[in-house]
């Protein structure tokens, strides 16, 4: 099981989910590069975090259909 993500992180992936959509896919590494291309982190913890929240939420999206 994974750890829950703090409020921070899911308001900034959904803000950019909503923003840059057409970018992401449920592909980690490549939205590690267009969350690069997009904005300058500090820390590569915390892109790899949002990465990977950005990532499972198109997934769902996926599922979804919608």
């Amino acid at each position: 099981m994974g750890s829950v993500k703090n409020t921070a992180i899911k308001t900034l992936g959904k803000q950019l989910i909503s923003m840059y959509g057409e970018k992401f896919t449920d592909n980690f590494e490549k939205n590690k590069k267009v969350l690069e291309e997009i904005r300058r982190f500090k820390s590569k913890y915390i892109r790899n975090v949002l990465a990977g929240f950005i990532t499972r939420e198109m997934k769902k999206i996926k599922q979804s259909g919608v």
